[in-house]
């Protein structure tokens, strides 16, 4: 087969031909039961979850009440994406999102990509929320008295490396009282676990059990999911309204002050956490064969959502960092943490039932989404035909519905957090940019049927290049320090726990007649405890370069340089690469400025997350290309029209 056949498109005059033939035979056709009022409440369903009970408190450590400007931010760049997605949902109003919109847009093998992350996104994103929902669950039973064992209520990953962490700070001194909680969990976890050999058998069993429970709903039927997720968002909408009614009683406003403790770095190291809080608006598209009224009901759903749980995050934002100091906010359960603190024993109860609550509600919508991406593919001939069966008396993907449930619940079980809810991001701003993009291609195409939303038309031939031009302003003027560190790849010192970790004994010992040399304080003779004894120096940044300077150990351990330091620095270039070929694009075709501005804040950041999630990604790509020239490329209806 010609190259050429990788980019075979499918006519949004087929699609719409297909869903009416689908509808009028009865066969393979969904329910439909959605309006504008439940597309909203399944977006603030999927939004308000893990980011505003969970990955807010780290985001607010990092970046101090400022961390308002980057829910702004991303609010932002969401909704110039949801524009972009809603103009799709109204052209192609069918099961698929991104999926099928690039199928339209690219053609198939650019589909399949997308079709192949979205899996990855939704699938990342429930075991994520999963987990999630378990550490509040258990905690919601401790508070009752009930004590699960450590070793089934923690991931494998994590207890493994927990152990070996804890491991090295006790050999440095530190006492297992004096560990965190999180590493002295992990510690239980792992020495407590039965072993079938050297293999400690740890598993997140909650996590199994609501992913079986909500499975079970979403196979049952929409309506049903949909009167539950109704309820679920009135119940945690209320509880987040306590929160801010209660709590502005006793926001300090000497709190917010510095506003901006680690200026725009500190911020921006948030994205990954902020953004993980808004994922969840685009899979309302996968219902769009399901709307009573798609091309009116999806673009308002989505807009809505955002607005209202970017208000919702701001307020929260700004309550939490006024009650306490932002540093004391690096916790897993924020919302709790703060009324715990003043003794508002009380509602800190009704947060762990609300979370728990919450956390069910997001899985609940993205475990919809991914059963009806399979669906879709199935359709197209890219996946088994089982695939696309749907129940004839449920009007669900009854057999994609039920994959999904063991692709999502076996993972979860052994999982790390961290690394499946960077994972989980990388997919969705893919998908994200893909949409963006292929408005952008379809803008100029007159051929193109077209739908009742359609993002307004700003030219961005200059524009663009003017924020260009006012960013390297910035750069240089007000933020230059930190870019001639970027440019030049200065080395970085290594925090107090990276160093102390990676000590063996003889180095400890080196390390700790160190710090006892130079100890002014007399802290050495009060503990032995190295991260510690490091770690007081590191509120003075000059004091602390100094101090590790000194340490008798090689350079290796003290300070990341060279490629080591650069490779975290390449997706960033190649954003700033592909920034220049998208301003000359725009300047050539005079595209329009809100889709482009949500591909650019999309790529950025991308480009703030980890080398390593790139890696896997890249991997889990490679993958699902593997399995397209395998199986897909043959099997696709394009492709058989073509043969017979």
């Amino acid at each position: 087969m010609a190259l050429s056949g990788l980019f075979r498109k499918k006519t949004v005059q087929d699609i719409l031909k297909q869903v009416a033939k689908n509808e009028a035979d009865g066969h393979n056709a969904l329910g439909k039961h959605l309006t504008t009022r439940d597309l909203t409440a399944f977006g603030i369903a999927a939004i308000v979850g893990a980011g505003i009970f969970s990955t807010i408190g780290k985001a607010s450590a990092d970046g101090g009440p400022a961390v308002i400007f980057l829910f702004l931010f991303t609010a932002l760049a969401c909704s110039f994406a949801a524009f972009a997605y809603a103009e799709f949902a109204s052209m192609v109003p069918v099961s698929g999102s991104a999926y099928t919109y690039s199928y339209v847009a690219f053609g198939e093998i650019i589909a399949w990509i997308i079709g192949w992350a979205l899996i990855m996104e939704y699938a990342v994103g429930n075991i994520t929320v999963a987990i999630s929902w378990s550490d509040y669950f258990t905690g919601l039973l401790q508070s009752g008295g009930i004590h699960l064992p450590q070793w089934i209520q923690m991931d494998y990953l994590t207890a493994s490396n927990g152990f070996k962490d804890a491991t090295a700070l006790m050999q440095g001194g530190k006492t297992y009282e004096n560990l965190g909680a999180g590493l002295q969990a992990a510690y239980t976890a792992w020495t407590t676990a039965p072993t079938i050999g050297s293999f400690h058998f740890v598993a997140d069993l909650p996590a199994l059990f609501i992913i079986v429970l909500i499975t079970a709903l979403v196979y049952r039927g929409m309506k049903e999911s949909r009167n539950a997720s109704n309820i679920m968002v009135v119940v945690k909408l209320c509880i987040v309204l306590l929160v801010i009614a209660v709590g502005i009683f006793y926001v300090d406003t000497a709190n917010w002050d510095p506003f901006a403790p680690n200026g725009v770095s500190g911020v921006l190291k948030g994205v990954s956490a902020v953004f993980f809080a808004y994922i969840g608006f685009d899979a309302i598209s996968t219902t769009a064969e399901e709307c009573k009224n798609p091309q009116r009901d999806l673009p308002r759903g989505m807009m809505w959502a955002i607005i209202i749980c970017t208000l919702l995050y701001i307020a929260i934002a700004l309550v939490l960092t006024g009650m306490v100091r932002y540093n004391e906010l690096n916790v897993g359960d924020p919302l709790a943490f703060v009324f715990d603190k003043l003794n508002l024993k009380w509602m800190s109860g009704i947060i762990a039932v609300s979370a728990v609550i919450a956390m069910a509600s997001v899985l609940l919508v993205f475990q919809m989404g991914q059963p009806r991406i399979w669906m879709s593919m199935s359709r197209d001939g890219l996946l088994p035909k089982k695939f696309s069966t749907v129940h004839p008396k449920f009007k669900t993907p009854s057999f994609a519905t039920i994959v999904t449930g063991f692709v999502v619940a076996i993972p979860a079980l052994f999982l790390n957090l961290t690394m499946v809810t960077d994972l989980c991001s990388i997919g969705t701003l893919f998908a994200f940019v893909l949409v963006c993009a292929g408005v952008l291609v379809l803008q100029n195409k007159p051929e193109i049927p077209r739908g009742k939303f359609k993002t307004p038309y700003v030219n961005s031939k200059y524009i663009l290049p003017v924020l260009m031009i006012a960013g390297l302003y910035y750069a240089f003027a007000f933020n230059n320090k930190a870019t001639m560190a970027f440019i030049n790849n200065e080395a970085q010192t290594n925090d107090a726990t990276t160093i102390i970790t990676s000590l063996d004994k003889e180095e400890s010992a080196k390390v700790f007649n160190y710090l006892e040399s130079i100890d002014v304080k007399n802290k050495t003779a009060e503990t032995s405890d190295l991260e510690h004894l490091l770690g007081q120096y590191q509120d003075d940044d000059t004091k602390y370069v100094e101090v590790v300077k000194g340490l008798p150990i090689n350079d290796s351990l003290k300070y990341e340089s060279g490629f080591s330091l650069f490779k975290h620095k390449i997706p960033m270039w190649i954003f700033l690469f592909v920034l220049v070929g998208l301003a000359v694009w725009a300047f050539r075709k005079n595209l329009s400025l809100i889709p482009l501005l949500g591909l650019i804040c999309c790529l950025y950041m991308m480009a703030e997350l980890s080398v390593w999630n790139w890696i896997y990604f890249t991997i889990w790509l490679l993958i699902g290309l593997l399995i397209y020239f395998t199986y897909s490329r043959k099997n696709s209806k394009l492709n058989t029209q073509v043969v017979s």
